[in-house]
């Protein structure tokens, strides 16, 4: 059973999560928040796997609250999918910097968000790669002249795992990743297990925001 639970300002939004979750056999709400220092400790009290998280929102923003959920070794455990009304938006960029593992138009279909909470509770795949790469290439594409690419955890990599991380950083999944190189699906898991203890990232997500951010996929190239 996925444990989901939801942070949002607008009662709305979050009465209607309710009764979609209501619905599903594989996914249960376990609790709600109203702002972000509520998402916090709802996160350390329940501890889902997936939270479902506003940006903006009064007392603490989204993104602060990711980042707080993220970096707190009690909530190590805890995905959190943003919540947005515009997909290329700074405060998007900036709560998958902050660890988010993705995030999801607040008009989404109920589909798309069960398909969403499933596959970052799972684990090997991001949130409509096509989307996430786009939103994350322009801001890569933005990044101040003086602002230095992010080199130093690629030094740490293998080939191999440079070459897997292009391919997480273009959206594939495990199993993607697996037949491109003609692997087995527990030896693609390893590598990008490794790679991600390397460069110390919490998921995809971050891979992808590393390997745009470092020049090792380029905007242009997408």
């Amino acid at each position: 059973m996925i444990l989901v639970a939801v942070a949002d300002d607008q009662p709305l939004i979050r009465t209607g999560l309710r009764a979609m979750f209501a619905s599903a056999d594989d996914v249960t709400l376990v609790g709600e928040a109203g702002d972000g220092r509520e998402a916090v400790e709802l996160a350390r009290r329940h501890r889902p796997h997936v939270l479902l998280m506003d940006v903006r929102m009064p007392l603490m923003d989204g993104i602060e609250a990711t980042r707080r959920i993220t970096t707190d070794p009690a909530t190590a455990g805890v995905r959190v999918v943003v919540l947005t009304t515009f997909d290329v938006d700074e405060y998007v960029y900036g709560a998958l910097r902050a660890g988010a593992s993705g995030f999801l138009l607040k008009d989404a279909a109920p589909e798309q968000v069960f398909a969403a909470v499933r596959v970052v509770a799972a684990g090997d795949a991001l949130i409509d790669p096509a989307v996430t790469r786009r939103v994350i290439a322009e801001f890569a594409r933005r990044r101040p002249p003086e602002q230095p690419p992010r080199l130093a955890p690629l030094a740490q990599l293998t080939d191999r795992e440079r070459e897997v991380l292009v391919l997480v950083a273009r959206g594939l999944s495990n199993a993607d990743i697996a037949e491109r190189l003609v692997i087995s699906h527990a030896t693609a898991k390893t590598h990008v297990a490794r790679i991600l203890a390397k460069v110390d990232a919490r998921d995809r997500a971050q891979l992808v925001m590393l390997a745009y951010e470092s020049g090792l996929v380029r905007p242009s190239s997408d």
